[in-house]
């Protein structure tokens, strides 16, 4: 219950300062401009607080918080009195016009600049880029436990989180990269990964685990949690055992278990499994029993549990000076925006799921309350990302989003003239039309998402 209430609250608190931001860059720049605004709107329906300021603006908190808009003086909406039409939208010089619509998206990327600011001042808390396992494309690669990613293709890794922002990408458009690494005796070297081998379908939400490489942090202790009853271990290992060793082979993290065990019992017979039990350096002789698992599939095993991990703890900071944090929000929110129209890209071409792409309520709101679990720099990271594709999403060319205005004035630039009333209103259907289609795909990727799996 308290998960449902914080996901309801993050989601008005993110969509309020978006929607606030967004509406303001077309109320400032239409006043500079010199149209009069009638109102401005926080929400849709029925208002819960409204106030007229001294400028004759109707200010308003809607009851559904899901958008917002500014009411300007226009003649296509009511009549206006002679002396007023110079203060009226539609009479403004098309330019006037593209800067007032323009200036919601633009506020909208400032924003995002000045929360990746603000982000990059406090610190992100993270983890590490260190390997902590690596199997298949990533080992084929070379890589190792204990290497240090420093940079993916030539994009620097400072934490994990940065590899794996560098790494999805690549994988979804099947690129061979290059990875630089810092080994762990203290050397460097540059790793070819081969992500065109990648199959053809992997789940975009797993693309790490398909490349067959996973952190430091995500290594789970090889601590016996549970032993099943009539196998090897039985009355041989106990519950809070730390294995340290089989035959001879250290173990390091649970990973390295099933290969080993798998090995020894390719080779048959009986090994030492070394464990720490309270402290007490023990050798336990055992041999593995090959079993079918529920898959069909044949595997050796000791019949052993691993225990829950605890949290990891976060061993890294992402952090600049004021002065150095101006460049590095620039450079992030540019290096984000390349991605996200990168991706909307791969969904039109299908070369990624649509449900992984266009999100709604549901996810957004567990979302922005799990990153304010986090804390203030990874809430700040997923509202500056928000405000970003809010930003890219309404720029797109459709009828009733900002880009479709935009559209709109471009070709009166164009043929010298305004779009047609007949024009206009054919593609305010056509973008109700569109808008209806990623409303219904956003609630139905929420229930799969959210309530089917």
């Amino acid at each position: 219950m308290n998960e449902i209430l914080g996901s309801v609250w993050w989601l008005i608190v993110s969509l309020g300062v978006l929607v606030t931001f967004h509406e303001f860059g077309h109320y400032w720049v239409a006043r500079r401009c010199g149209v009069r605004v009638l109102r401005f709107s926080v929400g849709f329906g029925r208002p819960l607080w409204s106030r007229r300021g001294r400028d004759g603006v109707e200010y308003v908190v809607a009851a559904i918080p899901l958008g917002g808009y500014v009411k300007m003086l226009d003649e296509r909406e009511t009549p206006v009195a002679p002396a007023e039409q110079s203060e009226a939208f539609n009479r403004q010089p098309v330019l006037r016009r593209m800067a007032i619509v323009a200036a919601g998206p633009i506020a909208n990327l400032l924003l995002c600049v000045a929360l990746l600011w603000l982000m990059f001042v406090i610190g992100r808390p993270d983890f590490a880029p260190v390997v902590g396992h690596a199997d298949g494309l990533a080992a084929q690669a070379g890589l190792e436990r204990g290497d240090t990613v420093t940079a993916v293709d030539g994009r620097p890794t400072p934490t994990w989180t940065d590899v794996q922002m560098a790494l999805i990408p690549t994988a979804l458009d099947r690129r061979d990269v290059p990875v630089r690494i810092e080994r762990a005796d203290g050397g460097e070297a540059t790793r070819a990964l081969a992500l065109s081998r990648l199959p053809s379908a992997i789940d975009e939400r797993r693309v790490l685990d398909a490349i067959g490489l996973a952190g430091r942090h995500d290594l789970v202790a090889a601590r016996v949690g549970r032993i099943e009853p009539n196998t090897p271990a039985a009355g041989v290992l106990r519950e809070g055992d730390l294995v340290t060793a089989i035959d001879g082979s250290p173990v390091g993290a649970w990973s390295d278990i099933p290969s080993l065990v798998e090995r020894l019992g390719e080779r048959g017979g009986t090994a030492m499994v070394e464990v720490d039990r309270e402290g007490e350096r023990l050798a336990l002789e055992l041999a593995p029993r090959r079993i079918a698992r529920d898959s069909g599939e044949a595997a050796w095993v000791l019949g052993i549990a691993a225990a829950q991990p605890a949290p990891p703890e976060r061993d890294a900071v992402l952090r600049h000076g004021p002065i150095e944090a101006i460049p590095a929000a620039l450079n992030e929110t540019v290096q984000q925006t390349r991605e996200l129209v990168a991706m909307i890209g791969r969904a039109f071409s299908g070369r990624v799921a649509v449900q992984n792409t266009v999100a709604g309520p549901v996810t957004i709101a567990r979302a922005a309350n799990a990153y304010a679990d986090l804390g203030v720099a990874w809430f700040l990271t997923m509202l500056a990302m928000l405000s970003l594709s809010l930003g890219i999403l309404n720029l797109l060319p459709i009828p009733i989003l900002d880009g479709g205005h935009l559209l709109y004035y471009l070709i009166e630039l164009a043929k010298g003239s305004p779009v047609s009333e007949r024009a206009m209103a054919a593609g305010q259907y056509v973008g109700l039309a569109l808008i209806a289609g990623l409303m219904g795909l956003a609630f139905y990727n929420d229930i799969v998402n959210n309530l089917v799996r």
